[in-house]
């Protein structure tokens, strides 16, 4: 694979009242090609991650609506699949890239969820459940918790050490200015608060947020600051929860990730840093494990011992403060990952750099696991 990653852009993420998705579009997308030193007529096409612009602003047609807000014409797209929009998106446009249809291309992920009401989000989010799913009232929280119990009860975890997973990712929050939460919380804050679907509470959940997050990616070579894209897979599932042999593992996640270290030629132990999508506690458990960063049944047990945590771990986990703390605009979520684990290569993060990070992984989630994106990044 020749796909580099040229510039990075991410507005803040969170409750942003006095944006509209073209402002803060307008924002990643001009930080990104500010950093990539590129005017937007270099750019050859434009591929948007959404999920929800059509279902609670009805808004559609996003590929042509950014196309203009970046003020070039050209071949622009909108990809859609639940929250793992923003890494298909980016999926699509390496593909562009390597085809040889188009040499320097931008990716945006953007979502504006806030201005609607919680019952409507819920609706819309669940859009990408089944009808059984709906029909029985279920919401993703509420599947989850069920993957959770499910976890909990298979390997003999408590709900403390599963709680550890937000802990962790709002103490490396506190260091994110652009995160939507830099408070970080104690273990019993995390287990005092109010309960969502049990056993995951409020602080196990990430929240509604606003936000977008631009990449150019190019087959040009770039500047000293290019990172490399050396692998982008995506594995699915079934779309339902109730269809699966397992609850406690993401097959999506598994078959993706299996071949993308197979095509970067690198093995779990070689990854220094890696975003993955926490949209609850119990997703980033199975992520470690589905990824093989951690033996089955000792997800949550590592993450609470700190072998993901800034300043104790080898290999860290989330850096950004993931979904939990960072905050969650689904279609931006991808990107947003990318960007970090680009910034994370780079040495440029500030207070939340990684020592040495040479080699990093995005692990993005669509649904219950119905689709994952995976890439991997080398300096």
């Amino acid at each position: 694979m020749k796909v580099n990653v040229l510039g990075i852009g991410t507005t803040k993420f969170g409750e942003l009242w006095n944006s509209s998705p073209r402002s803060l579009a307008r924002e990643a997308m001009n930080e990104a090609l500010s950093d990539a030193k590129k005017k937007a007529s270099q750019i050859d096409a434009l591929f948007v991650g959404n999920m929800l612009a059509d279902l609670l602003g009805n808004q559609a047609n996003l590929g042509s609506l950014f196309a203009e807000s970046l003020g070039v014409s050209v071949p622009a797209f909108h990809i859609e699949g639940a929250c793992a929009s923003g890494g298909l998106a980016l999926h699509a446009a390496v593909n562009g890239i390597l085809s040889g249809q188009y040499k320097t291309v931008m990716v945006l992920g953007v979502e504006k969820m806030t201005d609607c009401q919680p019952d409507e989000i819920t609706s819309g989010l669940m859009a990408a459940g089944t009808d059984e799913e709906r029909l029985a009232g279920a919401t993703f929280p509420g599947i989850y918790a069920l993957m959770a119990q499910a976890y909990m009860q298979k390997y003999d975890i408590s709900e403390e050490l599963l709680a550890s997973v937000s802990v962790k990712n709002h103490y490396h929050g506190s260091f994110n200015s652009k995160a939507q939460f830099q408070k970080p919380f104690s273990i019993e804050q995390i287990m005092k608060s109010t309960k969502v679907a049990d056993p995951l509470k409020l602080l196990e959940c990430s929240p509604v947020s606003d936000g977008a997050a631009a990449v150019v990616v190019s087959s040009t070579n770039g500047n000293s600051k290019s990172v490399s894209i050396v692998a982008s897979e995506v594995g699915t599932d079934t779309l339902g929860l109730a269809d699966r042999e397992s609850f406690t593992t993401l097959n999506s996640v598994v078959s993706a990730a299996k071949r993308a270290y197979k095509k970067a030629k690198i093995n779990p132990d070689d990854i220094d840093v890696a975003e993955v999508h926490d949209c609850f506690s119990i997703a980033e458990v199975l992520a470690v494990e589905d990824l093989g960063f951690a033996k089955r049944g000792m997800g949550a047990r590592d993450i609470a011992e700190g072998k993901f945590t800034l300043g104790t771990g080898k290999m860290i986990v989330n850096p950004s403060g993931g979904l939990k703390a960072c905050g969650h605009p689904v279609g931006a979520t991808g990107i947003k990952q990318i960007a970090e684990i680009v910034t994370q290569l780079r040495g440029s993060a500030d207070k939340r750099q990684v020592k040495n990070a040479k080699i990093g992984l995005t692990h993005n989630v669509g649904g219950s696991g119905a689709v994952a994106a995976i890439h991997i990044l080398k300096k």
